[in-house]
């Protein structure tokens, strides 16, 4: 593949962590706006190159960096304000949607400790999330809200009340219109932890490590629904706004659409476990609406899949059955590689899309990198980075080097046709001094019509290390 190279462009600086970059159009304006959520609930935008504050949600947002009561995350954390997504006639309605981690909200946690399966006692592999009304830790909630010129925004009604197992695993990015259906699409992680302790992902009435979309036009006349872990503990008429897209889901960077001739490529970035991080592609898909999961859940039967997109997750992560990794201790320079779960791997090997690139915790190919965790997957069709146009561009937070002080993220890209076969990547070389200062690379976005990229950088991995960001547009 062509090695390219781009600039970064300061736009903003001194932000809290961006977790969602995108642009719209205001009502009453005539050009887009760049809008910036950060994870501790604020909204600003860039107009006329001015940062102005669009909303400010902080109050509603869990205290962040901290996991039960009185214990300490030493600052890192993944929850917070992780949606933004603004309704396809916006400019006319005002109409727009959060996901967020709500104050207040805070639990002990589903399990006491850390979670590792042990193939040689398959009750490890077994495990089930009970007592979920008290041990859960946190809810997440998803709102409409409305703009209108000259007014603060307010919000009409909520969408979804989700109890979540574990802090993290919560998406990022979590909430994009689809061209196509006009649908709002939610992104769920698989509620965390490591290794999908509960096998969540892979159930099809848990809602947790999924694809949802939603029907905002239908009206359910619920305005603050129960707070809920499965499908079918939705009141009927939320049922009828929601249908299946996919499963399989480890935790997840959005969803982004790429047009073709007459038809979109769908693209997910699926963060790995302890081997590899993935990017999904698909063109054709077969929805399952949500009422005949629920139906068939109690008739005890399997609804078809056929159409169905998964992802392979807990079985699979990206190409590979889900491994963890043991130190050698006859050599401390080897690892040893051990299948979780593989029995699961067999059952989910033909179910499942292949990804269409992978790349690896550790590589040793020359012009590759060994990844953290993916944070971003945006197509670019502009034409000013001529040797990116048409390809598909994604984020990693921090590069895995040795003697790499001070961190850097890495930015990369990859291809696709619509038959969407495995493809390879490549490293894009950045030109600008960072200095001193760590740089992660926490979230990647576009303008409308994907002509323009922009990159979200953080200086430290905790989101209690505040205003250590800056949102830059990659340019030539």
């Amino acid at each position: 593949m062509i090695k390219a190279k781009v600039s970064l462009r300061p736009i903003v600086s001194k932000i809290n962590l961006p977790t969602v970059l995108k642009t719209a159009i205001l009502p009453g304006d005539s050009f887009e706006s760049l809008f910036i959520a950060t994870q501790v609930g604020e909204i600003f935008y860039i107009r006329d190159e001015a940062i102005q504050t669009f909303l400010d949600i902080r109050s509603r947002i869990i205290k962040l960096g901290t996991s039960e009561p009185g214990v300490s995350r030493g600052g890192y954390d993944e929850r917070g304000l992780l949606g933004l997504a603004f309704h396809p006639e916006f400019y006319y309605n005002g109409l727009f949607y959060l996901h967020y981690s709500a104050a207040g909200t805070q639990g002990p946690g589903a399990l006491s400790e850390h979670y590792r399966p042990n193939p040689c006692d398959p009750k490890t592999s077994n495990l089930r999330w009970i007592n979920r009304e008290t041990k859960y830790d946190h809810i997440d909630t998803v709102e409409e809200w409305v703009f209108q010129p000259n007014a603060q925004p307010q919000k009409r009604r909520t969408l979804l009340n989700l109890r979540r197992p574990f802090f993290n695993h919560n998406g990022v990015n979590s909430l994009n219109f689809s061209p196509e259906t006009g649908k709002l699409i939610f992104t769920t992680g698989d509620g965390g932890s490591g290794y999908d302790p509960f096998n969540l992902s892979q159930d099809d009435i848990e809602i947790y490590g999924k694809i949802i979309e939603i029907d905002v036009g239908k009206n359910t006349f619920i305005h603050n629904p129960p707070v809920v872990t499965r499908f079918s503990e939705l009141p009927s008429p939320i049922q009828e706004t929601l249908t299946l897209i996919a499963k399989g889901v480890r935790n997840i960077t959005g969803i982004s659409f790429q047009k073709f001739y007459n038809q979109y490529i769908k693209y997910v970035g699926n963060v790995g476990q302890d081997v590899v991080e993935s990017i999904f592609s698909f063109v054709h898909y077969k929805p399952i609406p949500v009422p005949q999961l629920v139906q068939a859940s109690l008739m005890r039967a399997k609804p078809s899949q056929e159409g169905f997109i998964n992802l392979g997750w807990r079985g699979w992560e990206g190409d590979f059955p889900t491994s963890f990794i043991k130190r050698c201790s006859e050599n401390p320079a080897l690892d040893e590689k051990i299948i979780a779960y593989y029995n699961e791997a067999v059952k989910t090997s033909v179910r499942r899309i292949q990804p269409l690139t992978s790349y690896f915790h550790k590589d040793p190919r020359p012009n590759k990198f060994g990844g953290t965790s993916l944070t971003g997957v945006q197509p670019y069709m502009g034409n000013k980075i001529s040797s990116l146009t048409g390809s598909v561009m994604f984020t990693d937070i921090a590069q895995v080097k040795e003697s790499q002080s001070p961190i850097r993220g890495v930015l990369a890209y990859t291809r696709a046709g619509t038959d969407c076969k495995l493809n390879d990547f490549s490293v894009v070389e950045v030109d600008y001094n960072f200095g001193s200062q760590s740089a992660y690379y926490v979230s990647l976005g576009t303008n409308l019509d994907q002509t323009k990229l922009y990159l979200g950088v953080y200086g430290s991995m905790k989101v209690s290390d505040f205003n250590q960001g800056t949102v830059f547009e990659i340019v030539p």
